[in-house]
């Protein structure tokens, strides 16, 4: 894994040219953690100064530009967040940060400033008991994400405890697990990792973070395979990022690998207004227009839910195109082509 600014400074000749100041990337790397796996950076075309997977993972000099309207905690973590490593948005479910690092570290990140090794690391034995009483004395939690950081850099022994105790709470069903390892450091992903997910008691999910369908290489389907081949169930989740992903080709080639991976595409997320990543950022309204080409085009097992988390820790807001419309004599509905079609409703 390289962490080292200098290197990763040299990396930008001839892959973004002009070259980015050596102090400008450096004050970026003081101020966010940086880090790529080997298995990242072996996809980066060094040639191509739009490359998507580089856009991800390289500093960038435009992450000094910090906007107005950007924020330290965009989605309001911590004003729902009862005891450390816990946030309890929502009656049914809570998620529980396990950790602080990931094997790499992307530019967009939403937990950007308080991620990396810099952080205050995994959670001690002491508040991992905290965080899990809480959970266990709150009657309405049937379902328990586990994020970070990137909970799967935790080892095999780790994973086996944190299920097996939270599987032990009578109400908690399901077990979440948030990650980005299958795609960026597969081989983390071994038969004892994969066994140690589940346990007796509780149903175990797996939501991979993806965004360009080259990031699902052989290993990272050999990988994929492997846990869901176990009988855990995968999900994935995508960021609509400028210049990685906003097109309706690269959506629907990164949709349809991941359903053929047997990976079922779940969110779409616009971008959180986190500091310096305004570069990234596309439209509400672009959003839109992508995800209806994306339904012409692609099966419904490829249509993720595009939505927003509203700043403050307000909840998600879904933002599709509405489908149906009012009208005087009953309604109207958007057909695959786009064209609106009346619809009576009576009954």
């Amino acid at each position: 894994m390289s962490t080292d600014a200098e290197k990763l400074e040299r990396a930008h000749a001839g892959w973004k040219p002009p070259l980015q100041p050596a102090d400008a990337l450096a004050q970026v790397a003081a101020r966010y953690a940086v880090a790529i796996t080997p298995a990242m950076e072996a996809l980066i075309d060094a040639s191509d100064a739009n490359d998507p997977i580089a856009a991800q993972f390289r500093p960038d000099a435009r992450e000094l530009d910090i906007a107005p309207d950007e924020l330290s905690d965009p989605i309001g973590d911590d004003a729902h967040s009862p005891v450390k490593g816990v946030v309890h948005r929502y009656p049914d479910r809570c998620l529980l940060k396990l950790v602080h690092v990931c094997p790499v570290y992307c530019r967009f990140c939403f937990r950007r400033e308080m991620v990396g090794p810099a952080g205050d690391g995994a959670l001690t034995g002491a508040e991992l008991d905290a965080a899990l009483a809480y959970i266990e004395s709150q009657p309405g939690i049937w379902e328990v994400i586990l994020t970070g950081g990137d909970p799967f850099m935790l080892s095999a022994r780790r994973v086996r405890e944190i299920t097996a105790r939270l599987a032990a709470i009578a109400r908690v069903k399901i077990i979440r697990w948030h990650t980005r390892v299958p795609v960026a450091d597969p081989l983390r992903v071994t038969p004892d990792f994969v066994e140690a997910l589940r346990a007796e008691g509780a149903t175990t999910y797996v939501v991979l973070h993806a965004n360009h369908v080259r990031e699902l290489t052989a290993q990272a389907r050999a990988a994929i395979a492997r846990i869901v081949d176990a009988g855990v169930p995968m999900l994935a989740q995508t960021v609509l990022l400028k210049g990685v992903n906003d097109d309706a080709d690269a959506l629907e080639a990164l949709m349809r690998a991941l359903v053929e991976a047997r990976v079922k595409p779940y969110y779409l997320h616009h971008l959180d207004k986190a500091p310096g990543t305004s570069h990234f950022r596309c439209s509400i309204e672009e959003g839109r227009r992508l995800t209806r080409q994306l339904h012409q085009r692609a099966s419904g097992l490829a249509q993720p839910a595009y939505v927003l988390d509203i700043p403050g820790g307000h909840g998600k807001a879904p933002l599709a195109a509405p489908a149906v419309r009012k009208t005087e004599t009953g309604y109207e509905v958007r057909d695959k082509d786009g064209v609106w079609r009346d619809y009576s409703d009576e009954r």
